[in-house]
């Protein structure tokens, strides 16, 4: 294990921790749901981003755990909606039944929208000032919705009808870059980052965003289940429009790559330590899972 990916599993480790404490611990099959879905494994890069953003800076350490919370609680509950049969209809998610499949499909959906506005209430709760917290809420409101996640959800529902890569591009920037590049920006807000350096480590999370989805769909066909955690296959199956279904394994390859390293030279110009930045930028594009 390389040490950048010691730091990766110590901030692991401290989001789960803090995810723990946060969720509802009562034995109702709502609060079983939902830390089921949260509990239950995953990469945390939302989260991560937010520390390796907050670090540059040295921020508060309650604080940018509250935000980090939030941020996965967003992830989470667009990842119980995104496994449902309306959706994509998976059965895996981690290795392990979706929450549709654990339990059923009406207590996952109650899951997801009980976890969207927990997160927005955490957000209410740092100790920031009350133009820092409007800030932050304003900018994951717009990652979640019309123009993003939501957006580019009813994209990839009709993904037959992509044709291209601008149109791919886009569909996966909303999906799932939007949150990406808010996780980096409510974490620069809160730590009181220059509007320059947020802009800057804006566009990188946008690189790696789209870096991070085209990787996924490369996951897809290379990684088996025991690896990856999800069926393998599962977009070709479904007759999804992926990088590799449009360019080619090869080419989607290379293209998440030279993304990876326009990422990394967005950094070059910011005045502070972005080297886990960088690292996490080729840690996004060489991973199996």
């Amino acid at each position: 294990m390389s040490e950048f990916e010691k730091i990766l599993g110590s901030y692991q480790i401290r989001i789960n921790h803090k995810l723990e404490g946060l969720l509802p611990s009562d034995d109702s099959i709502l609060a079983n749901a939902m830390r089921y879905s949260v509990l239950n494994g995953g990469k945390r890069l939302r989260p991560i981003l937010a520390y390796l953003t907050g670090e540059l800076n040295d921020t508060e350490a309650e604080y940018i755990d509250t935000l980090a919370s939030s941020l996965e609680l967003i992830h989470c509950y667009s990842l119980i909606h995104d496994d449902l049969p309306a959706m994509d209809d998976d059965e895996l998610r981690r290795g392990n039944p979706t929450t549709h499949k654990k339990f059923d499909e009406a207590t996952a959906i109650l899951a997801g929208d009980a976890l969207q506005p927990l997160a927005f209430e955490l957000i209410s709760t740092i100790k920031t000032t009350d133009r820092n917290k409007v800030q932050m809420i304003n900018s994951l409101s717009k990652a979640c919705g019309y123009l993003g996640m939501v957006g580019g959800q009813i994209k990839d529902i009709n993904s037959k009808q992509i044709k291209d890569v601008e149109s791919l591009d886009s569909m996966h920037s909303e999906k799932t870059g939007r949150l990406i590049q808010a996780s980096i920006e409510t974490a620069g807000i809160l730590s009181g980052l220059s509007p320059s350096d947020i802009e800057s480590l804006k566009e990188y999370g946008g690189k790696i965003g789209l870096a991070f989805q085209i990787q996924d769909d490369i996951i897809d066909i290379e990684s088996p289940a025991s690896v990856s955690g999800k069926d393998q296959g599962s977009d070709i199956g479904k007759d999804k429009t992926t990088y590799p279904s449009l360019v080619g394994l090869e080419a989607s390859k290379v293209r998440a790559h030279e993304l990876s390293k326009d990422a990394k030279k967005i950094l070059q110009p910011i005045n502070k330590n972005t080297d886990n930045l960088a690292m996490l930028a080729d840690y996004i594009v060489s991973r199996k899972a």
